[in-house]
Parts: C-alpha cells; structure tokens; sequence
C-alpha cells in the first residue's frame, strides 16, 4: 500500500494511518506530497507508481474533496461544494488525457479556492497521485455525503 500525506520540516506530523487490529501482515510505505503541491507533479508521480498495481500493491490517497475548515458548517458553501464536487466526479471519470489535463488545472473548477483555499490543497493533492496511477482506469464516486453543509466524496479507480 502506497499512503501520501503531506510534511515539511515545519509542520508537525498529521496522523495518517490506522491499522485494525488483527488486520494480518501489512507493509505500509508513506509518500510525501511535494512542498510545492504541484498537481502536475502529483499526476506524474501517480504514473511512476502505476506499475506497483501489477503487482498487487494498492495506492490510497488520502485527503478531501472539500477542506474549507472556515467554511464548515456554513449553508453558503452547500451549493458551492456540490459544483466543485460534480466537476470532481466528471474530471475523474474521464478519459486519461481529459483527466490529466482537467485535474492539473484543478484551480480553474468551479469554486476551487472555496473548495480548497490556498494553502488547504493538500487535502485534494493526494487524488491526483492516485488519478496518476490509474492509467486507463476511469474513477468513480464510492460514497458521497454531505458534512457540515459541505459535500465530500471518495473516488476509486479499479
């Protein structure tokens, strides 16, 4: 299994993993996101990755399809966050080309800094290491909810 998280010298370790107990034999190797969360950069790194699948390991990336923590709670952001969430979705279940091409111009959907203001992004970032490794394997929503007024899904490529 492939985890990303993002750390710096500066920052202080953020919990990233939980292991069940009885969960059996597992071996974990943490990925750091780059400091300058560059979604080119993230897809890139995906695809260097994308080979590890052939051999069975999974790749999470770990994160949120909104992290506005100002914004939680705020009816304001509902409609907001569906729209960047329905674009999310389409970006991701696109063809590989259109998926690169939408998700490393994430900034231009609708609401993104809203979504995941400037210096939040790192919540999102982990997507696309997991969209990079997908290669042709289309995503899609596994589960959607809202919380705290805010809409947030997860997404799987098989």
């Amino acid at each position: 299994m492939i985890y990303t998280s993002i750390s710096s010298p500066e920052s202080s370790p953020q919990p990233t993993l939980f292991i069940p107990h009885g969960a059996g034999p597992c071996f974990f190797m943490q990925l750091s996101l780059r400091e300058d969360l560059d979604p080119a950069a993230h897809l890139a790194a995906g695809e260097v990755l994308a080979s590890l699948r052939d051999e069975g390991v999974l790749i999470v990336g770990n994160g949120m399809s909104f992290h506005n923590m100002r914004g939680y709670g705020d009816s304001r952001n509902t409609a907001p966050s569906e729209a960047f969430d329905d674009w999310l979705a389409r970006a991701v279940a696109a063809e590989t080309d259109r998926r690169h091409a939408a998700l490393s111009d994430w900034t231009q959907a609708p609401h993104a800094y809203q979504c995941h203001p400037p210096g939040d992004e790192e919540h999102l970032i982990p997507l696309l290491v997991a969209a990079g490794a997908a290669r042709e394997d289309r995503g899609y929503k596994i589960n959607s909810e809202q919380v705290l007024k805010a809409q947030l899904s997860a997404f799987r490529f098989d």
